[in-house]
């Protein structure tokens, strides 16, 4: 379909949003577009209000969760609102489009000493140990996303003011601090393990595999998940719960909400106002735990 891939391309290059976020919008759109056509045969220009609401209504009879539902409504009204700009349609049916909100649960984060076991976990002296002490380092001291890691070069690390570098969603850059544990760290896995995991692919990629290539997000994963299980009474996480992790200790420890919105790179004070709720919920269960008239 011509006009899928235009729309693809509005994505990825007018809007610079992230692959698997071009993969999530393409896909929904492409469900949407055979619904229209399985409905009437017609095409983009007859979408209306009732074609997107039916769209939907089917979905959830075949068990699609509230939170799905949310971001397919917001696929459909990104591609109307272009759909209209570009004169495919003559009126924006998207407008009219109330879908679901996700319910929003509070992420899973670990407790300062457990974080700092996960961390020393990562204490094999191997080139691959140093990688991933670099790794684990990195996700909790800093709060980057896993996506942003796995893309730093050498020449995003500022050693002497101990900053990052790194590119985020929407292709947004910002610097963002890490700590000196982190910074040892890096020195370690740079003096002794990434020259020898150095190949021909390896480039100026910071962190790198066993083949030499850059490291790939789901490597990432893995090392975290083994990392996380290997600390007793800790719950099931992924480098995205190190990020959570961080956020709330550092807001724990009195940072300021703006300045955590900007390190975490989140365009959306309220996305990072959901770690003050994690902050709250905890100590609500301390008090309970610990007092008295609890």
């Amino acid at each position: 379909m011509g006009q899928l891939a235009s729309f693809e391309r509005h994505l990825s290059l007018e809007r610079g949003l992230s692959a698997h976020t071009v993969r999530a919008y393409t896909a929904d759109v492409s469900s949407l577009l055979h619904h229209l056509c399985a409905l009437s045969g017609a095409g983009v220009e007859d979408l209306d209000i009732a074609v997107l609401r039916s769209w939907l209504a089917k979905l959830r009879t075949l068990g699609a969760a509230r939170s799905s539902l949310a971001r397919r409504g917001a696929s459909a009204r990104v591609f109307t609102a272009y759909a209209t700009r570009v004169g495919w349609c003559d009126v924006d049916p998207g407008l009219l489009l109330v879908s679901p909100t996700a319910q929003r649960s509070l992420p899973a984060v670990l407790r300062a000493a457990q974080a700092a076991a996960v961390v020393d976990g990562a204490a094999d002296d191997s080139p691959l140990g140093l990688r991933d002490r670099v790794i684990a380092e990195l996700l909790y001291g800093s709060g980057v996303r896993v996506g942003e890691l796995v893309g730093l070069d050498l020449g995003d690390l500022d050693g002497t003011r101990r900053l990052l570098r790194v590119l985020g969603k929407g292709s947004k850059e910002r610097s963002v601090p890490y700590g000196a544990p982190a910074d040892a760290a890096v020195h370690a896995y740079l003096e002794r393990g990434r020259p020898d995991l150095v190949g021909p692919r390896s480039a100026a990629a910071l962190l790198l595999g066993s083949r030499g290539a850059r490291i790939d997000p789901r490597e990432v994963r893995r090392v975290v998940h083994r990392l996380v299980a290997a600390v007793p009474g800790t719950p099931d996480m992924g480098p995205h719960g190190l990020r959570h992790t961080a956020a709330t200790h550092l807001l724990e420890g009195g940072a300021d909400l703006r300045a955590v919105q900007d390190l975490l790179g989140h365009e959306s004070l309220a996305t990072t106002q959901l770690y003050t709720h994690v902050s709250v919920e905890r100590l609500t269960a301390v008090y309970r735990q610990a007092h008295p008239r609890a």
